[in-house]
């Protein structure tokens, strides 16, 4: 299955400056289709891919913040399994005084990328694509950041190579999440901040963070507002959750907020935060959404389990890109096949158990230099075993012991007495970490009272989810 008019182009076109004083840009999708002659003005520019600020991203998919997992181990293995560096797409030259389509493809890495028909204008240039993808880290508390707390310090550390940086911040007061933003810039920690409006856990939404908070029209305006003045050129994206619950859907207004705002793009989970991890993502509102959101970039999160997920939500709501999480635990070669599907391959990464243990000994050993310790990362890695072994027949006592080694070595050791030979097992594509909803979402007293006041919250202090 291959994705419609894919690559999409954007136009981004000089706007009004901003509240924060600095111009702006307005974008929108002028698809895969000639645009008219009237689609740029002076100044404007059209992008292959997906334009999060000035990142370019192809293929358009994000790693989606998970606590205790998207550390820079677990992000350096899914960019290696993905098989590809940042691919650029060779840049059109400007043509003074003129308008003239573009069209053919680029090389990258040896496979071909369309460059979809674009119309250029003085000063206009279709690509380049700077990232294969968006590795996004845990999720960082804003006051831990700000007071350099430890653990946090320690979080947001990144491998070498890793590019773009992307550090999601959760946080419920806009001086704060401002300040947070400011220190990533003023100490380069990051090339990309994504905004915490999703978490589902009770002790984030006890405090009316995460997908609480969008409920508090106002708050959020405050905290967006304030997160893009301080953040310079880095782009501010947010993902969020459709709700409370249904009858608390909070997406919509979230969404508009957010594009006034100069929020670079949205990201919508497709539940609410009663349903936390259970029941069905309902891909219609990501559609709605889009329809209401159109000046930038709209990605989808939700029951993406394999890369034909990806390619039907795709097709069902016109979002621009996906976010996976879940899909991906103890399967890093997803990102190797959502990157084949927009590229319009049909190969789909099936390993055999041999090169999933090698890849599981590789991770065990980043999570050691991750960590700081053997110790450390053997007790870290010990939910990792089940994710990458679902399928696979392997014996109880093995897995047992491979859940309870106390080194690499033995880990090693243990692996090596696997079926390296046996095949990719068939039905995987399906649900993998937690699941299950709730029954009431923990909120902070009289949070539902009024969806207009702008109540701050007490920050916490501690990171990850």
């Amino acid at each position: 299955m291959s994705a419609p008019d894919w690559p999409r182009t954007w136009v981004t076109c000089p706007s009004d400056p901003g509240r924060s004083g600095r111009a702006s840009r307005r974008r929108r999708s002028i698809g895969s289709s000639v645009a008219a002659n009237n689609a740029l003005g002076p100044g404007c520019a059209t992008t292959v891919g997906v334009k999060i600020g000035p990142i370019g991203v192809w293929p358009p998919v994000v790693l989606a913040p998970m606590a205790g997992i998207t550390n820079a181990a677990f992000r350096v293995i899914c960019r290696d399994v993905q098989g590809a560096a940042a691919p650029v797409l060779k840049a059109a030259a400007p043509v003074e005084g003129v308008t003239a389509p573009v069209q053919g493809a680029a090389s990258v890495q040896g496979m071909t990328v369309p460059v979809q028909d674009a119309t250029l204008q003085a000063g206009g240039v279709a690509g380049p694509v700077d990232a294969a993808g968006l590795y996004v880290c845990e999720m960082i508390t804003t006051r831990a950041l700000v007071e350099r707390n430890v653990k946090t310090m320690r979080m947001i550390r990144f491998a070498p190579g890793e590019s773009p940086r992307s550090i999601q911040l959760y946080g419920v007061d806009p001086d704060t999440v401002g300040r947070a933003v400011k220190m990533i810039v003023d100490e380069d920690l990051a090339d990309h901040i994504d905004l915490n409006f999703g978490c589902p856990v009770p002790k984030v939404t006890r405090r009316g963070g995460g997908s609480a908070l969008p409920y508090k029209r106002n708050l959020l305006r405050r905290i967006l507002r304030s997160a893009v003045a301080n953040a310079g050129a880095l782009p501010v994206t947010i993902k969020m959750r459709t709700g409370i619950d249904d009858d608390h859907l909070t997406y919509l207004d979230a969404g508009r907020i957010a594009q006034e705002e100069g929020v670079a793009a949205v990201a919508l989970h497709a539940r609410t935060a009663r349903q936390h991890y259970g029941g069905t993502a309902d891909w219609s509102h990501i559609a709605r959404l889009k329809e209401a959101v159109t000046q930038i970039p709209v990605l989808g999160n939700g029951d993406i389990w394999c890369a034909d997920d990806a390619m039907r939500m795709v097709a069902q709501t016109g979002c621009d890109g996906v976010v996976v999480g879940r899909g991906c635990l103890g399967r890093p070669w997803l990102f190797r096949d959502l990157q084949n599907a927009f590229n319009g391959s049909p190969e789909r990464a099936r390993p055999a158990l041999g090169e999933v243990a090698e890849v599981m000994g590789r991770h065990l050993e980043a999570l050691v230099g991750t960590l700081g310790s053997e110790r450390s990362a053997v007790v870290d890695f010990r939910k990792h075993v089940g994710w990458y072994l679902k399928g696979f027949t392997v014996g109880a006592e093995l897995r047992r012991e491979l859940t309870s080694v106390e080194s690499v070595d033995e880990f090693r050791r243990i692996t090596n007495n696997l079926d390296q030979g046996q095949p990719w097992p068939p039905n995987t594509d399906t649900p993998r970490g937690k699941s299950g909803e709730r029954s009431k979402v923990l909120l902070p007293e009289g949070w539902l009272d009024d969806p207009d006041d702008g109540v701050v919250s007490e920050e916490s202090d501690v990171s990850g989810g």
